[in-house]
């Protein structure tokens, strides 16, 4: 299994429109960082988690030729705005495109994608079969993958076990029932906003201490915000197996 992260960003992204830090100017790829998304790919299934602002840049990229499902952790934009370039996939394999959410985030992408949802649709227009997420286990083809519930502030998150891999984003609260489901995962890519408190996100040293706790053999931080600071700053003081994400960053399970 190939898990390649598309973005690493928070909802902004980095750099920031207008923002002359220097970590916006930075000229180091590492701090270069769209919308938080990553692909998974086995055994010819390729699956998406989260289509965010970007979703069209980063499979260009990575030169994505098929995906066969996505996965949205919650409703925020930076998570589900790019949903509309499934169209590709619509056209070239003449099928809806599989994404799984949950039931209230079923209906804010009905909202917001409502001309996909008419009885009259416009051609051209994206087509989604809508599956529902919960906390129970399911397989996409021969990859079984199990939800983990988190909290996003007041809002429920859902992240995603596949075997040794988790991978955990915008999450401010784990509830111990959602740890037990974690724990002796190898692989971790988990929510690190910045150095300093957020309401709605792990700072560094809260995400660093959940690593610890779960005992990731390797563990990466992802939806960071320019206020982290530089990649070569950050990542020669942090624990031994642990590192910023970056965008393209490839890991082999």
């Amino acid at each position: 299994m190939k898990i390649t992260v598309l973005g690493s960003g928070t909802s902004q992204g980095v750099p920031v429109i207008a923002c002359d830090c220097d970590v916006c100017k930075s000229n180091d790829p590492l701090d270069k960082r769209l919308r938080s998304s990553i692909m998974i790919e086995s055994e010819g299934t390729t699956i998406v988690v989260d289509a965010g602002p970007d979703f069209r840049q980063q499979l260009l990229r990575e030169k994505v030729k098929k995906v066969d499902a996505i996965l949205i952790t919650h409703c925020h934009k930076d998570h589900i705005a790019g949903l509309d370039d499934v169209r590709s996939f619509n056209y070239l394999f003449k099928k809806a495109m599989r994404v799984y959410a949950a039931k209230r985030d079923q209906l804010r992408i009905k909202e917001e994608f409502s001309y996909a949802f008419t009885d009259d649709k416009y051609p051209g227009v994206p087509d989604f079969d809508l599956i529902n997420l919960d906390e129970h286990a399911f397989q996409i083809d021969h990859i079984l993958i199990q939800p983990i519930k988190v909290r996003h502030m007041h809002l429920s998150v859902y992240g995603f076990r596949i075997g040794d891999f988790a991978y955990i984003t915008d999450v401010n609260f784990i509830p111990e029932e959602s740890m037990q489901l974690l724990r002796g995962v190898k692989i971790l890519i988990i929510d690190a906003l910045r150095k300093y408190k957020h309401p709605s996100h792990f700072t560094l040293d809260e995400a660093i201490e959940v690593a610890k706790q779960l005992g990731s053999e390797q563990t990466f931080f992802t939806h960071i915000s320019h206020l982290m600071g530089k990649s070569c700053d950050i990542n020669p003081v942090l624990p031994e197996g642990m590192s910023l994400a970056w965008d393209g960053l490839q890991i082999e399970i």
